[in-house]
């Protein structure tokens, strides 16, 4: 997922088992530093191109496109050593954190892979003309999140994969309707272009201070989509116990919860982003933990 794909609710809370933390942790920080190169948020881009042998290059795109190479390279570095063959140790210290986590879990590349594509996808890719490429691009920047909290619990079978393949892909899609503003300075739209078409909103509709009942009735229709996905997704909390289940009910709660927000700012995603109210996400997890769904 992307950063705050799973930060409606706190990716490693206090009452998991430390190693757990500890491997999540690792996961979300390769996810934020893939991310912040993608957007170009990195604190010291030139010291990670050095860091990475990246070429630091006027164009943009193409530095941040040769970062996200970089770091892919990075990660085969890592999974090498995991195995005890590399002949060099990853170079980034949030890489080095994923040598154990690949040590300890049957994880492999893939998921990996798949952030770093979503990022090189961002760098030519601002708009999708139909929710199921939409739901495409969840594939690559979100699902592969949910994976590798599976592969570390030690609980994935295809049956759950699917489940939390509709959660983390309705955690990402919300995120974007809570980011509209934000999204389309950097350039996005996530929105999807039928659906724009579908009720009449333009993209200088999305620019406006406000939205407008046009973008409102856009805003509504998208979240109950996202609704449909959690829904199918949340029986995945009824398949495990103990603190895995209660972590997979904060994150599908956090989904819940930030519908209710959005709808709670009478899906006006434009005067200001709408945040879950931290009472009501705690109150979902409860009842989710304790029906299972």
């Amino acid at each position: 997922m992307e950063k705050a794909d799973l930060e409606n609710f706190p990716v490693a809370p206090s009452f998991l088992p430390a190693a757990w933390r500890t491997d999540l942790m690792a996961v979300y920080g390769f996810a934020r530093l893939v991310d912040d190169a993608g957007d170009g948020d990195l604190a010291d881009p030139e010291r990670v191109a050095e860091l990475l042998d990246v070429p630091v290059v006027a164009d943009r795109t193409a530095f941040r496109l040769g970062l996200l190479d970089g770091l892919e390279r990075d990660l085969d570095r890592a999974f090498e050593a995991a195995l005890g063959r590399g002949a060099e140790p990853p170079r980034h210290p949030l890489m080095k954190a994923l040598v154990p986590l690949a040590d300890r879990h049957p994880v492999t590349p893939e998921p990996f892979r798949r952030l770093i594509e979503a990022n090189r996808v961002d760098q030519t890719t601002t708009r999708y003309a139909t929710y199921r490429d939409l739901i495409g691009y969840c594939t690559l920047s979100a699902d592969p999140v949910g994976r590798l909290v599976l592969a570390i619990a030690g609980v994935a079978t295809p049956e759950r994969i699917a489940l939390s393949d509709a959660i983390c892909s309705g955690l990402q899609i919300v995120e974007h309707i809570q980011d509209v503003a934000e999204d389309l300075d950097r350039g996005r739209i996530y929105l999807p272009a039928d659906s724009l078409e579908r009720f009449g909103v333009t993209e200088a509709d999305l620019a406006e201070p406000t939205a407008g009942p046009r973008v409102r009735e856009l805003i509504a229709f998208e979240a109950e989509r996202v609704r449909t996905l959690l829904d199918r997704g949340a029986p995945l909390v009824g398949t495990v116990h103990g603190r895995l289940r209660l972590l997979l009910a904060g994150f599908t709660a956090g989904g819940y919860a930030a519908l209710e927000a959005v709808e709670a700012a009478g899906y006006d995603v434009l005067a200001q982003q709408p945040k879950p109210d931290k009472r009501r996400l705690a109150l979902r997890a409860a009842a989710l933990f304790a029906k299972g769904r």
